[in-house]
């Protein structure tokens, strides 16, 4: 049976340059797989959040509410839904609802627009020297239209 060498000094060397080349893009990967996630995850939320505000603002009330009670509470529902699930880490999230309504009786359509501007967690400045979003952030928005009940 032969017996494998040991690496001598100048192939450990090679292999420090070597490691020491390739760790960066390593690390640079690894930190934008993060920070996709990061990002799809918020589009979910806000997503689930549109959905719970339209189907909060289509349900039938009586007495009817007002334009301005309808855009509160479907706000109010939003706002809540986002609070403790968007990841933000520290950074105020900044959840903008926008309700167009189409009518207040069965059947007329009622749409729901989230906005929201995620602001990178983890490659903030490589990020935005490769694309220009604006100092705000990376506009995500959703979007659910839903007939009234």
């Amino acid at each position: 049976m032969k017996r494998l060498n040991k690496p001598t000094a100048r192939e450990r060397g090679v292999a420090v340059v070597e490691f020491a080349l390739v760790l960066p893009l390593l690390v640079l990967l690894l930190f934008g797989i993060v920070e996709f996630s990061l990002i799809l995850y918020d589009k979910a939320i806000i997503t689930n959040a549109s959905r719970e505000g339209a189907r909060t603002g289509i349900l039938y009330r009586y007495p009817t509410p007002t334009q301005a009670e309808l855009q509160a509470s479907v706000k109010d529902v939003i706002d809540q839904y986002c609070q403790n699930r968007l990841i933000s880490l520290g950074a105020a999230s900044s959840v903008q609802t926008t309700v167009i309504p189409g009518g207040s009786n069965p059947g007329d359509p009622l749409a729901v627009r989230v906005d929201y501007n995620y602001r990178f967690l983890v490659l903030p400045n490589f990020v935005s020297s490769l694309m220009s979003y604006s100092s705000q952030g990376l506009p995500l928005r959703a979007e659910t239209v839903m007939r009234m009940e």
